[in-house]
């Protein structure tokens, strides 16, 4: 379909192919087997100015437009959902300083991710907070001109490879999730450490770590907006970070796809290729079909978000739960089409599905999504 992509638009896409085809490709099964981060990547990313897609011109970057970034994101998960994560996760990271951040915490930070130079991280979850956003136990006590931070985060993508982190903690446990904040956290400040390394199905070119605050003292001013604010940061962030993963799940799907109508025409079974069977067209058609159905619905929320929309949580809900459904279908039944080769390590497919079970998971389960869906439309009858 013609998404109508401005000049500009596509400039961006056809230069994130050009480095998804010719750099990641090459290296997205080492990455995999060997569960290690992909600097070299990273420094393309920043060579080729990628990371100042995330962020606005007035901060550094060349465009902050959530268009622009689901973009770049579905062309590198179209070859690999895990490297292109070093570039998301750092979106992700930046997104409560972009959103709610000071002016002042917005020139200090924005730039050093446009250039690449720190890759940033989000940290809400813990051990017993996930989907309960509002269960987390990390805490913050304010000290004179600084705030005491101790506590657990669990499964942070970019987690230890990261330079700037925005970690939700509680300054009040008696208001629960109304006690809420948001803090700046970098990387070597006392008292911050990381914890082991996350051995994943999925995603293995990006790091998941364990992050740990041990009386760790964070200056005042890295506080984001202000106390109690910090699950509305959150949920903020969300909503606009989560066509971010549905463009993930798109291009995890058309990967599979490609992967699997190049063998269908190549593989040859009772004399001629299995292409020509009835059930692998099938086939075919409805991954196509539900990729296209997909894609114009992340696209779509992306234009409605970057419109200056007020409300879009039920429609980022939305393009990610269906994205993500898709990514999990779709790159099942490339597995299914290429058989026992698909199975194999040696083929791209395999790794493509175990990639796409995330995207149900993180940034709010699809069961999650599905809750935030029904709660926005009971609201507009």
């Amino acid at each position: 379909m013609d998404y109508f992509l401005t000049e500009e638009e596509s400039e961006i896409k056809e230069l994130t192919r050009k480095i998804a085809e010719e750099k990641i490709k090459p290296v997205r099964a080492k990455y995999d087997e060997e569960n290690s981060f992909p600097w070299e990547i990273v420094e393309v990313f920043r060579q080729t100015d990628l990371f100042a897609v995330l962020v606005p011109e007035e901060y550094g970057g060349i465009s902050g437009k959530v268009i622009d970034v689901v973009i770049v994101t579905e062309e590198l998960s179209r070859v690999c959902g895990g490297i292109g994560l070093s570039l998301g996760g750092s979106g992700l990271g930046m997104y409560p300083v972009l959103i709610s951040g000071s002016e002042e915490q917005k020139h200090k930070y924005l730039p050093q991710i446009a250039t690449g130079e720190k890759l940033a991280a989000f940290a809400l979850t813990e051990a017993n907070a996930g989907s309960d956003a509002g269960g987390i136990e990390t805490t913050a006590v304010k000290d004179g001109d600084y705030y005491i931070l101790n506590g657990t985060k669990q499964w942070i993508t970019n987690g230890g490879e990261a330079e700037i982190y925005t970690v939700f903690v509680l300054t009040d446990k008696s208001k629960g999730a109304r006690g809420a904040s948001c803090f700046i956290v970098e990387k070597g400040t006392e008292g911050f450490s990381f914890g082991k390394k996350e051995d994943k199905m999925g995603i293995r070119g990006s790091a998941t770590r364990e992050l740990i605050f041990d009386n760790c003292r964070v200056p005042k001013e890295n506080l984001i907006g202000r106390e109690g604010y910090g699950f509305m940061v959150a949920m903020k962030t969300f909503d606009k970070s989560r066509p971010m993963v549905a463009a993930q799940a798109v291009g995890i799907a058309q990967g599979a796809y490609e992967e699997a109508v190049k063998y269908s025409k190549q593989r040859h079974q009772f004399g001629k290729p299995i292409s020509s069977f009835q059930a692998v067209q099938f086939m075919l058609a409805d991954m196509a079909t539900q990729i296209e159905a997909a894609r114009a619905l992340v696209m779509a929320t992306a234009r409605m978000i970057d419109s200056g929309a007020k409300r879009y949580a039920k429609e980022s809900a939305m393009c990610k739960v269906f994205a993500s459904d898709t990514a999990m279908k779709v790159t099942i039944d490339a597995v299914q089409i290429m058989g026992g080769y698909g199975y194999m390590k040696e083929y791209p497919v395999e790794k493509m599905m175990r990639d796409a079970k995330i995207t149900q998971i993180y940034e709010g389960t699809n069961q999650i999504q599905r809750s935030i869906i029904a709660s926005n439309l009971l609201k507009e009858f």
